[in-house]
């Protein structure tokens, strides 16, 4: 799949596999803006999503070693989006992101359309309604 990437500031990395069987690509930060409850990164690229696809932007591994939780932990980027991605984390601490670092990665899928039918019972299933850990530790 090819798609169409943008650069928005001149510093902007275009996003890269580190490894050849990685799912995500790495993304940069170029740009970085504290905020009263948040630390903003700015990547400086904006991407053209085919339409029935979604980026769908997740933290990094390494994220476990700075004192940052992505905001909103995955973050979706619509196909119909043209702005530039950013990246914007809580900070709990003095560990954070600086610009040049790679702050996130990206994963582009294909999602189908969904049409709901209302019914009046669902399929029984060995499952059932058990959820939060009703199928052991």
């Amino acid at each position: 799949m090819r798609l169409k990437i943008k650069k928005i500031n001149s510093e902007a990395k275009i996003p890269h596999y580190a490894n050849p069987d990685d799912a995500g690509m790495d993304v940069y930060a170029i740009s970085k803006e504290v905020k009263e409850r948040f630390i903003e990164y700015g990547t400086g690229l904006s991407f053209e999503v085919p339409e029935g696809h979604m980026m769908l932007v997740f933290p990094r591994g390494s994220l476990s070693n700075k004192d940052l939780i992505l905001a909103n932990h995955v973050g979706v980027l619509d196909s119909g989006y043209r702005g530039e991605l950013k990246l914007r984390f809580r900070k709990i601490g003095d560990d954070v992101y600086e610009i040049g670092d790679k702050i996130g990665q990206i994963i582009i899928v294909p999602f189908p359309k969904v049409e709901f039918e209302e019914v009046k019972e669902l399929s029984e299933t060995g499952r059932g309604s058990g959820g939060f850990g009703s199928t052991g530790k």
